[in-house]
Parts: structure tokens; sequence; C-alpha cells
């Protein structure tokens, strides 16, 4: 099977999809045959970019809150409506936040475990019941090369990314016996608005365009990781080539963390 048939049929969520590196994310699912839907807080987003995806499989955008309940059973309902059941969740909503640790405050640390760490509780366990009575199903879960290793200015958004892969091995393992792989994907530097959003952007504090070069001068494969980069490490691990790899964090970072 060639790689752009690898998920052929396949029904496929993509969380925070309607920009950065979860459009990304889709794009190469769809191209690889996968039937997409992109769920976004920004709904209007989530519908235009699922009508840009490529391929000719169907494809769906939905509003989806993942710190909320019943914005995220709205959303995957109407994904199993449309599209019918979800083979492969892509976790990838997050956002970012830069301070001095001492500076973090309560109301910034809550905001990225909402979004980071218990989104990725919130709509894992709306999709996996139906996975697990099937037994088959893909969950990948978005962590970053901070999820292995401390950076300055980053504790909380460390600790985020930390967990996130600690609940990814700790669910592979809990689900293994019913056939559902759990993997992480952890990217490197991909300039997306993580990077770049005026108010919370890592590069807010970090001299702009300088402190960009400076991130990218530590690659060793001499190149900021593409959206896309990221989107080709999911379809593998979506596919049934990936079939024996679970509780997993795959680096996707040019080199510059090699762990």
């Amino acid at each position: 099977m060639t790689q752009t048939a690898w998920l052929a049929g396949k029904i496929a969520l993509v969380t925070g999809g309607a920009s950065g590196i979860g459009a990304g994310i889709a794009r190469v699912l769809a191209a690889a045959g996968a039937r997409v839907a992109i769920g976004d807080l920004d709904g209007g987003a989530a519908v235009a970019v699922a009508g840009e995806l490529p391929g000719t499989g169907a494809r769906l955008g939905v509003r989806l809150d993942v710190t909320d309940r019943d914005s995220t059973d709205q959303a995957v309902t109407s994904v199993e409506r449309e599209l019918g059941s979800i083979d492969v969740l892509v976790n990838n909503a997050g956002i970012s936040s830069i301070a001095p640790f001492l500076d973090i405050s309560d109301a910034d640390w809550e905001r990225l475990m909402g979004v980071n760490l218990r989104g990725v509780l919130v709509v894992t366990q709306r999709v996996l019941p139906p996975m697990l009575r099937r037994r088959s199903g893909r969950i990948i879960n978005i962590s970053s090369m901070a999820g292995k290793e401390g950076l300055p200015n980053l504790a909380h958004y460390c600790a985020t990314k930390f967990g996130v892969i600690g609940l990814t091995q700790s669910l592979a393992r809990e689900v293994a016996a019913d056939n559902v792989t759990v993997n992480a994907v952890c990217p490197g530097v991909v300039r997306t608005p993580l990077w770049d959003d005026p108010d919370t952007g890592i590069l807010r504090q970090l001299d702009g365009e300088k402190g960009w070069r400076a991130f990218v001068s530590g690659i060793p494969l001499g190149r900021p990781q593409s959206a896309e980069d990221i989107g080709h490490a999911c379809a593998y691990l979506a596919s049934d080539a990936a079939a024996n790899i679970t509780g997993e964090a795959l680096n996707v970072s040019g080199g510059q963390q090699m762990h």
C-alpha cells in the first residue's frame, strides 16, 4: 500500500485543526486517504480549512472547545453522524505562554493545564469507548520536545507537555489489550501562532526574529520543522504500518533533541 493510501477509509478527528500544526496534520491525513474532521474553538475557521483539504474523502469542520465536555460531546456526535465512528484521534489543540517561573499566575497555569492537558483527557474520554468496543483505534497526542526537556521561562508549558507524555504512556498500557494504540508526537521548532502571537507567543520575550534564528541554528538538519512534517509522523502512527507501536513519544525535531 502506498503512503497516499495509508489511511483510505479511516475517519480522523484533529483537534485545534484550523491553523498551525493542526491544519498541517489535517492536510496530510486527508492526502493519505482519510476522511477528516477538524475540531476547533473557531468553528468558522474549522469549516473553511476542512473545505480546502486535499483528496476526495469526506471532510467536516466543527466547533470544539476541548475544555468543555458538552462542546466535546456535541462535536464528536456531529462527526459520528456525518462521517462515522472515529478511527484516529489527534489531540493537537494547544496554547502557549512564556513567563519567568515567579511570574506564572494561577490563571495562566490553569489556562494551559485546561487546554493542553485536561483537553486531551476530555476529548479522549469521549472518543475512546467506541474504539474499545470495536477493538480498533489510534490515539495520537501532540506533545513537544519541551515535554522531554525543561526550558527556562516555560515551566507551565513544559509541565503540560510532560503531562501529555505521561498520560500517553499510562493509557497505552491500559488499552493495549483492546488493540488501541496511544502515541505522542513531539514537534521541535514549528513557526506557528504559538510563536508569533503578540500577546502570548514564545518570541514575545525572546528578542523576536533574533530568538527565532537562535532556535533554528541549533537544528542539525538545518531547518525548522513544518506542520506537514508533524502530519507525516501522525499519518505513520495512524496507519497499519505502526500497528505494533504504542506508548512512544516520537521526536520530530530535525535532530535538535535526540532521545
